[in-house]
């Protein structure tokens, strides 16, 4: 087969809430349903669909049957969490750019507030088994216990300050303030940081993403397709993943970084940019610990120095980049990271309303935590 070139060219969504009052297959089509009108797309047009899940989901071949596709020549059903919100978007590039499909719509949907709640460790999103069963006796069950000490291990080694992790999640809700799809848009100052309450030492209440309700779609196909459908095409300029250590977050040898530390080594082996060519960053934010260790890492700031990266204002409109313009899972909801690709998508085609980056050309999106995850950088067009 011959590759072909592929781009994005429809994102769609549902309403992000605490209480959809839905099932995740409902808010699936919903939301496959608009990007395909985004893109000027039929559904019977679409030949592949893609998702990913923690046994939450809706499946590819239900929601391909709910939105009228009733041909695949790929169906997809990843398991995994945030971690790989980069990596469907590439495999549904590849499969489009392989021939395997003309047509991919890649989704995440979930009752994440209202449904199975990862926080609470209620029904667990992870399996008990392999080195978890032994994670869990010594009370690491959810995401955030793991993440919490990465963030103490940076404190350790960097002389990071509580106001470090501050300044993130008071830089993120700025950002959410212009956004109306956001589930929380009342600003917060260093104060209210500090006296709100503790979830995992470091983490206070805002340094953690918002459980919730909703789906997110985007449609991928061949950039020849794309010039004749309604917005300029977005394509990857770079894309880099690293799957550490087996999976481990115990056995992982630095705490002080994650994942990104070996991603982006082949992010920017793969493209002719560098961090200063960016102008949005949607880094993954499922804490600020996550942010504060990934943002050091793919080379927005130098180890040690993201409390005041974000703190000089260099993360915001007039700085260096824009760090997570919507507000990034942490303010406008945490449907495990596809929703940053949905803005950067919206901000590289200028269509970001009053939170827009001016003249934005090249965006960084990131997915993951801990041993695993990826990037990839998606540019423009126009």
């Amino acid at each position: 087969m011959d590759t072909r070139e592929a781009a994005v060219v429809g994102i769609g969504r549902t309403p992000f809430s605490t209480s959809s009052g839905r099932t995740p297959l409902a808010m699936a089509a919903e939301a496959a349903r608009a990007a395909l009108d985004d893109a000027g797309l039929r559904p019977d047009e679409v030949d592949g669909v893609i998702d990913f899940h923690t046994n939450d989901s809706a499946s590819a071949a239900d929601v391909a049957r709910a939105v009228g596709a009733f041909d695949l020549g790929l169906a997809m059903d990843v398991y995994g969490g945030g971690n790989i919100a980069v990596t469907v978007v590439g495999q549904a590039f590849a499969a489009v750019q392989a021939g395997v499909c003309e047509v991919a719509v890649v989704f995440r949907s979930l009752q994440g507030r209202s449904g199975n709640r990862y926080g609470r460790g209620e029904r667990p999103a992870l399996p008990m088994r392999g080195e978890m069963q032994f994670a869990a006796l010594n009370g690491f069950v959810v995401p955030p216990m793991w993440i919490a000490m990465f963030a103490q291990r940076h404190k350790h080694v960097y002389g990071t300050r509580d106001e470090d992790f501050g300044q993130i999640a008071i830089t993120t809700r700025k950002h959410a303030a212009a956004n109306p799809h956001a589930m929380q848009r009342q600003v917060f100052d260093m104060d209210d940081y500090l006296s709100a309450r503790w979830i995992y030492e470091p983490f206070r209440l805002y340094d953690c993403c918002l459980e919730t309700d909703g789906a997110v779609a985007l449609v991928v196909t061949t950039l020849e397709r794309a010039r004749s459908l309604r917005h300029d095409p977005i394509r990857i300029a770079g894309f880099g993943e690293a799957h550490t250590h087996g999976g481990s977050w115990t056995n992982f040898p630095d705490m002080s970084e994650m994942y990104s530390a070996y991603a982006s080594k082949r992010l920017w082996a793969s493209t002719g940019l560098r961090p200063a060519d960016l102008d949005v960053a949607c880094m993954y934010d499922c804490f600020t610990g996550t942010v504060l260790a990934t943002v050091e890492d793919f080379g927005l700031c130098p180890k040690g120095e993201v409390g005041a990266f974000f703190g000089e204002g260099r993360a915001t409109y007039g700085g260096d980049v824009v760090v997570n313009p919507h507000g990034g899972l942490l303010s406008e909801g945490y449907l495990h990271g596809l929703n940053h690709h949905y803005e950067a998508v919206l901000q590289l085609r200028g269509d970001a309303g009053g939170r827009q980056v001016p003249d934005a050309r090249h965006a960084l999106v990131t997915a993951g935590a801990g041993p695993a995850g990826g990037a990839l950088i998606y540019a423009a067009s126009r």
